[in-house]
């Protein structure tokens, strides 16, 4: 999975900016506190994909969905439906939860994603624009308390 999301980077022009390492995956992907599942596609026994993702829910729609963090298709097998096959797999899974939507991020400059994503029906939010607190931000945010 790791190795994956490294690739991901690559192909983004953005590994610089990946900090996780394998051991992350491991402490916050598996047990009975895992903080996301994944799905991985192989053909003939290699690795050809992932889906990372994790239960979101609603509280406007009153209903679970799912969003997708990472999804990557190995370059040798691109173009034979792999992370749509993923992504179908993934909204059933939310489906059978009772999940209703699925939502995901785009780097703004990853514009073969966003058709992708687009032919599938996985349309653009004009309505919504995510916010981040990171590093010392977070840190702040987190130790504040109020009395």
């Amino acid at each position: 999975m790791h190795e994956a999301i490294l690739q991901l980077g690559r192909f983004t022009g953005l590994e610089a900016k990946i900090a996780s390492t394998v051991e992350d995956f491991r402490r916050f992907g598996f047990g009975t506190d895992a903080a996301f599942s994944s799905l991985i596609a192989e053909v003939d026994g290699e690795f050809a994909g992932l889906c990372l993702f994790f239960p979101i829910f609603s509280t406007w729609l009153g209903r679970p969905g799912v969003y997708v963090q990472d999804l990557y298709v190995d370059e040798r097998f691109r173009g034979r439906r792999i992370g749509e096959r993923l992504l179908r797999e993934v909204a059933g899974w939310s489906h059978q939860r009772g999940g209703v939507y699925l939502r995901l991020a785009v780097d703004v400059d990853n514009v073969s994603a966003q058709g992708f994503y687009e032919r599938l029906g996985i349309g653009w939010l004009d309505s919504d624009r995510d916010h981040g607190a990171y590093g010392e931000a977070f840190l702040a945010l987190a130790r504040t308390t109020t009395n």
